[in-house]
């Protein structure tokens, strides 16, 4: 591993314990500057980390696949964003959530709650079943807030979306998305681990938390508990892929956003909606915004970029501008979740990325 500030910072996140391993991808335009893996995947089997690790992407899932398979729909005029969501799902019909839009979801205005234990009551119930039942907990789940009053952050806003893709596309989203999507971009490194069919190993991957709750540690399965106990494919976690695949997806959006995609898989209309259309509020159509101050972008993003941060460790930020993208995959939370320290180290090494490869703000 060459010596530069890039490697130095990200070494001393592996002595500073931000992280037990990483990989890191940096790219301008199509082409990686850098590409890096750090640390270990795998500290109890001193399992190193490499470029071609698999990471469990967490909240990554809602951009990466859930806004876009609404994306696909809505090109194939299949699903509107401003039509309640009850028009596909009859059980919201007569509740409080008989009102919420595609656009509300997506948004985090949908007036959900952040998140619930729904694996709790989930876990007592046959496998099969599981999946189907969420959508009775989010039925009985009360609103915090009236449909578009306000802006919350919401996992269970994006498994109401996953619900409503699969009632719209009548297969579940891990399918849908594989065979419109990921499969036509020529992606073979972003999937869902279903627990509904045969395992495949698709590894190696990066090991995330002794889990409490299943007791073991969790080597590719997803973290997140109701994702889990859902049957591993849902709308806010489940995701699975390689810095790699991250970065090959987003270089398609831009090119699809700039209309000289090889294929129109998703069109420049629908992507520019989901990207530009919302102006004055926390989110975009599923995808998250640099906040100002403080953004775990750091300095030098403009203000035209867009990324999504995800609780396992992981992140990225794509500058529209700048034609830059930055891809953190990490396994912060192994062994532990209770490991915080990569908040404050984000906006460090995007700075430093920035500064090193000399791309700073007008």
């Amino acid at each position: 591993m060459n010596s530069n500030p890039v490697n130095d910072l990200m070494l001393e996140g592996i002595r500073d314990r931000v992280f037990p391993g990483a990989v890191l991808l940096v790219g301008q335009g199509d082409q990686p500057l850098l590409t890096e893996a750090y640390g270990r995947a795998n500290v109890f089997a001193g399992q190193a980390m490499t470029r071609e690790t698999v990471f469990d992407l967490a909240s990554l899932t809602k951009p990466l696949a859930t806004t876009l398979a609404v994306a696909r729909l809505v090109d194939l005029g299949r699903l509107d964003l401003d039509e309640p969501v009850g028009k596909w799902l009859p059980a919201l019909t007569g509740s409080d959530k008989g009102t919420i839009t595609t656009r509300q979801l997506l948004c985090h205005r949908s007036g959900f709650p952040a998140h619930r234990l729904f694996y709790m009551t989930l876990k007592s119930l046959p496998p099969g079943m599981r999946h189907d039942a969420v959508l009775d907990l989010l039925v009985q789940t009360p609103l915090a807030d009236a449909p578009g009053a306000c802006t919350l952050y919401s996992d269970l806003g994006f498994m109401l979306l996953c619900r409503l893709v699969e009632a719209v596309c009548g297969c579940p989203m891990n399918q849908f998305l594989d065979a419109e999507i990921y499969a036509p971009v020529g992606l073979n490194g972003l999937f869902f681990v279903d627990l509904t069919i045969p395992r495949q190993h698709f590894g190696p991957y990066a090991a995330t938390e002794l889990c409490p709750v299943r007791n073991r540690l969790l080597v590719g399965q997803v973290h997140d508990d109701n994702a889990w106990f859902a049957g591993g494919v849902d709308g806010h976690a489940g995701l699975f892929g390689t810095a790699g695949a991250v970065f090959h997806l987003l270089r398609y959006l831009s090119a699809a956003l700039q209309g000289r995609a090889p294929n129109e898989v998703l069109s420049r209309q629908i992507l520019s909606e989901m990207i530009f259309g919302v102006k004055t509020d926390s989110y975009l159509l599923g995808f998250d915004r640099p906040s100002v101050p403080n953004s775990s972008a750091g300095r030098y993003f403009s203000a035209n970029t867009i990324g999504h941060l995800g609780f396992t460790g992981v992140s990225f930020w794509m500058d529209l501008e700048k034609d830059v993208c930055i891809i953190l995959l990490t396994n912060r939370v192994h062994p532990f979740r209770w490991n915080m320290r990569l908040g404050s180290f984000r906006p460090r090494i995007h700075d430093r990325i920035m500064e090193h490869f000399e791309i700073y703000s007008d």
